[in-house]
């Protein structure tokens, strides 16, 4: 193994993209930090990236700017929401089982204003285009992408963003003379031992970073905080009170700012509200809404509140929810999701596929949906089918390259460089997860190969 500190040396390697696929995988291998990347997470390795058109670097890199333009109008929409200037429901809707001390830290000046300045979206690449089914706004991954980026490039592959783009873009979101901090929580164990990696990296450069327990107090030098723990766990955290404290009072800076409704689903059933269509349009330019129209899946909330009998909701025709239990399953082609601040609200957990449950289990999921808005609401989304592709990975067993059909999420990480009116989100890298074709939901499992994304005008083999 080597040193987990360093990462490959593209003068001595001697592998190419033309060596021998056997080759190629073990120097993907070979080079996995001692530590690993994942606690207790395996992943199979792929001799190759996944390769996107040409054409679609440029749509990958200006993503960044409409996100972060529709992650500014969320944060002005909430404001405007409470202060009476746009209508009341979309702040209703947001803070839903909230408590009162998350509210007060989001609405702080020492957080006005602030957006996420890690954006990730999750894309499927559908036979459609493209599809954007969630925004994450406090990721894992970056050490691990990193780490993909600079394997892959050092045997010769462009890989998207760069070699060094995933930690220059980390390191960009905080001021150069900052002490900085990654305060984990035990909910996010898994990905420590990347995390670590990355500091571990970033140090050889600066020697600034760190990783600390967010259950534990904060040390008084570290001045700026990347915020990888979920804000529904915030009772088990007793450092994290301090931290977002001192943050609030603008003490330090803190990225993701305690903002819950940046970690809610349902911030897409907003954008597809018709009452707010103007808001949207406003907020974000009509060439923006016209490509996120594009992309962003039909999206509702479901709301148990009655609907007029003249009424129905808006892209179903369908006159209450009760109706939507007895669609048909060919009809049910709709995923319905916890929108956040939950346990429940990562991975596939909390995700139910219509098409895909018989008629009393998909009716048992929308009572549970209904039932829980008050706390913990539940979204209802079109169903986006991700196009199966051609992919392989490495039996080191059989020392044999399996090919197999696949079908990809895509994960690129945008980092955001300034403030306000001259914030910029920059393409940091793409994590393609590449699932068996089988796999209605696509998420992080032991079958899948992860892999970055190299923009070319070829097909994997």
């Amino acid at each position: 193994m080597v040193d987990p500190r360093r990462g490959p040396d593209p003068q001595v390697t001697g592998v190419t993209p033309d060596s021998p696929v056997a080759e190629r995988a073990a120097f993907v291998r070979e080079r996995l930090p001692a530590s690993g990347l994942f606690a207790d997470k395996q992943w199979r390795v792929s001799p190759e990236p996944l390769f996107l058109p040409r054409k679609s670097r440029k749509v990958f890199e200006d993503l960044g700017r409409i996100l972060l333009k529709f992650y500014q109008g969320l944060d002005l929409l909430y404001r405007q929401s409470h202060s009476g200037k746009q209508p009341e429901f979309p702040s209703r809707w947001m803070d839903l089982g909230k408590p009162e001390d998350l509210l007060e830290w989001q609405s702080s000046p020492g957080f006005k204003s602030e957006v996420p300045r890690v954006i990730r979206p999750d894309i499927l690449l559908t036979d459609e285009g493209m599809a954007i089914t969630e925004l994450d706004s406090v990721p894992g991954g970056i050490g691990l992408t990193a780490w993909l980026n600079q394997t892959c490039a050092a045997m010769g592959y462009d890989v998207a963003g760069g070699e060094e783009g995933m930690m220059t873009g980390f390191e960009s979101v905080f001021s150069p003379q900052s002490e900085v901090a990654i305060a984990i929580s035990q909910e996010a164990e898994d990905y420590r031992p990347e995390s670590q990696w990355l500091v571990d990296r970033l140090n050889q450069r600066q020697g600034r970073f760190r990783m600390v327990d967010a259950e534990g107090p904060l040390p008084d030098e570290v001045s700026s905080v990347y915020r990888f723990f979920e804000l529904f766990d915030l009772e088990n955290l007793p450092g994290a009170r301090g931290l977002l404290d001192r943050g609030a009072a603008g003490e330090i800076t803190v990225t993701a700012p305690p903002k819950s409704y940046f970690e809610e689903k349902l911030m897409f059933a907003l954008y597809w509200n018709p009452r707010l269509r103007e808001f949207w349009r406003t907020a974000l330019g009509g060439g923006f809404l016209r490509k996120l129209d594009q992309w962003i899946p039909m999206t509702w909330i479901l709301d148990p509140a009655p609907i007029p009998p003249h009424a129905a909701i808006a892209g179903l025709d369908l006159g209450s929810w009760e109706e939507l239990k007895g669609l048909s399953q060919k009809e049910r082609r709709l995923i319905l999701k916890i929108s956040g601040y939950s346990e429940d609200a990562w991975g596939s957990r909390g995700v139910f596929l219509g098409s895909d449950l018989p008629a009393d289990e998909w009716a048992a999921a929308v009572d549970r949906a209904l039932g829980s808005f008050e706390k913990n609401p539940y979204i209802l989304q079109r169903f986006a089918k991700s196009m199966a592709l051609d992919a392989a990975w490495f039996d080191q067993g059989t020392s044999s390259v399996q090919p197999f059909r696949s079908r990809a999420r895509l994960c690129p990480y945008y980092f955001v460089q300034g403030e306000r009116e001259q914030a910029r989100a920059k393409l940091g890298g793409i994590l393609a997860t590449l699932c068996p074709e089988d796999k209605k939901i696509i998420h992080g499992m032991e079958d899948a190969a992860l892999v970055p994304v190299v923009f070319e005008d070829r097909e994997s083999s």
